[in-house]
């Protein structure tokens, strides 16, 4: 079988996945809802078969992120929900992390070639920073959730970046986040009443998940911030023989 033959036949079966996912209403399956009418079937589930129930929430979360479908966000609250923090956390980073790479590689299988020929100018500023920055680049991306992951594994995917340095950059990017929404999703599981929407766990772990993003954009912007310092010691001591007072155009020249 050719390559386009074979790129064909990837993108049929990708696109059939997709459109069952939609056309049978898959998507029911990927809730909380559905999680917490079955709470206790699944948790009894879980103890009696805890590697098997591993391996099936693991899969689900793989292809999920493969083939790009909505849901993430909430399977890895229902990770938190069924695994608990420390469990949960391992288990959705790893399971996110493969479902990243699988995209990617399917990105990169399928549309690459194409993308780079026709819109090799409109690529060249990503192309740029991958060759600039290298996995800092894709590092700091994922610690700042400004675009959906699906959108960074597609475009990650028509850079130069190789899969290795994706892989392990993304787990480690990504790992804050998910620890902060796999927390989030231990307190759902204990929400049985209203009250307990106020608890100081549920509280918490909300403000966490909103604050989240303020502390990663301070982080990304001191790692740039060392990164542009780096090669110069800082001086014990600053001199000045001159003290600028505005910010006109005799000032900016100044």
């Amino acid at each position: 079988m050719s390559r386009t033959a074979l790129r064909i036949a990837v993108l049929i079966a990708v696109i059939l996945a997709i459109g069952s996912f939609f056309l049978f209403d898959l998507g029911r399956f990927l809730s909380l809802d559905f999680v917490r009418d079955r709470q206790a079937a699944l948790e009894s589930f879980r103890s009696g078969r805890p590697l098997l129930a591993v391996g099936i929430y693991a899969a689900v979360y793989i292809a999920a992120a493969a083939l790009s479908l909505p849901g993430a966000a909430i399977l890895t609250l229902v990770g938190g929900a069924l695994f608990g923090l420390i469990w949960g956390t391992i288990i959705v980073s790893f399971a996110s992390t493969i479902g990243a790479t699988l995209a990617f590689l399917l990105g990169r299988f399928l549309f690459r070639d194409a993308v780079q020929r026709r819109f090799g100018g409109a690529m060249q500023s990503l192309n740029d920073g991958i060759e600039r920055d290298g996995p800092l680049y894709l590092f700091m991306i994922r610690l700042v959730p400004v675009f959906p992951f699906f959108v960074v594994n597609l475009a990650m995917s028509l850079t130069p970046i190789r899969v290795i340095p994706f892989f392990v950059v993304s787990q480690i990017g990504m790992l804050p986040g998910t620890a902060v929404y796999v927390n989030a999703g231990t307190q759902l599981a204990r929400i049985d009443s209203l009250g307990g929407i106020l608890s100081p766990g549920v509280i918490g772990a909300f403000a966490l998940l909103g604050l989240f993003p303020l502390l990663a954009t301070w982080i990304v912007r001191g790692v740039k911030r060392r990164k542009v310092l780096r090669g110069w010691s800082r001086p014990a001591s600053f001199d000045r023989n001159l003290i600028v007072i505005g910010a006109g155009s005799a000032g900016l020249v100044t």
